[in-house]
């Protein structure tokens, strides 16, 4: 378990490296290409250093890569902060939000699809405003009123990546305790559950309740998200969310993992159609 920066430094460097035997190319032609020492490219590659987004987009340029998708995907991961690729508008948000949260904005971002299991609140992608107003009040205490409203604005917009031309693929299990906590007073749980109905019924969103009569499960460890990448499966990372701080796991065993315990989720959870109907009875107060 890494925190997420040295995590995606690797992850970079990796997939620089693949790119650059892919294009038949040694790391020493390549640093004659760019103008660098080979140690830079070498440091790059291993992750022991990192690379800025122009650094990132002369060595695409060199290997000769072509695909939109892939380059922006790669520059991200560098930190960009620039205005390259589509807008990156957390970075207007850098003194407010930690890195850790940017860092998670900007992978929400740029994946294809995410899974998620939520075993105390409603997914942010899928809070109603004041839904969202009261969790952020009750986890950070004594907020002020201005930064509240700045983190409140903050998790609507990250709820754009559904709205998108190629929206993304969202996979969620919720324990029963989600639907049931009482967040903000009856009328606020009232409109998020019926956001959740609503949310459901879209073609990209999977929506499945794990009722308290599943009993004990693989998820009674913890909340976490896994985020998929189209361009390559090997940027794909489980975040696990702390008070402080956010773990990324990038190893194959640790995603072979968690993908495993999600699957056994899906299986213990009711079926989509079953869990709109519960969700919607929990609204009505069945």
């Amino acid at each position: 378990m890494q925190h997420g920066p040295v995590v995606r430094r690797r992850k970079l460097g990796a997939e620089l490296r693949a790119l650059r035997t892919s294009a038949g190319i040694t790391s020493g032609e390549a640093a004659r290409l760019v103008g660098w020492h080979q140690s830079k490219v070498s440091r790059i590659e291993t992750g022991t250093s990192g690379a800025k987004p122009a650094d990132v987009r002369l060595l695409l340029d060199a290997y000769g890569v072509a695909d939109d998708q892939l380059r922006e995907l790669l520059v991200t991961l560098a930190g960009s902060d620039d205005a390259g690729g589509r807008n990156h508008w957390w970075h207007a948000y850098r003194g407010v939000l930690p890195p850790t949260y940017r860092d998670f904005i900007s992978l929400e971002s740029q994946a294809s699809a995410m899974r998620t299991l939520e075993t105390t609140v409603v997914p942010g992608l899928l809070q109603t405003p004041e839904y969202a107003r009261a969790v952020t009040r009750a986890a950070v205490d004594g907020l002020p009123e201005e930064r509240l409203d700045t983190l409140v604005e903050v998790r609507l917009a990250r709820q754009d990546v559904l709205r998108a031309p190629t929206p993304l693929r969202l996979s969620a299990v919720l324990d029963e305790s989600v639907l049931r906590r009482e967040v903000g007073g009856p009328g606020v749980m009232a409109r998020q559950l019926a956001r959740l109905v609503e949310a459901a019924r879209l073609p990209h969103v999977r929506l499945q309740v794990l009722p308290f009569a599943a009993g004990a499960h693989i998820g009674v460890t913890g909340p976490f998200v896994i985020f998929s990448f189209s361009s390559t499966s090997d940027l794909d990372v489980v975040v696990l969310d702390h008070l402080t701080s956010s773990l990324h796991l990038e190893r194959k065993e640790d995603l072979g993992a968690y993908t495993e315990a999600f699957n056994a989720l899906l299986i213990h959870a009711l079926s989509p159609e079953d869990s709109l109907d519960f969700i919607a009875a929990t609204a009505a107060g069945a």
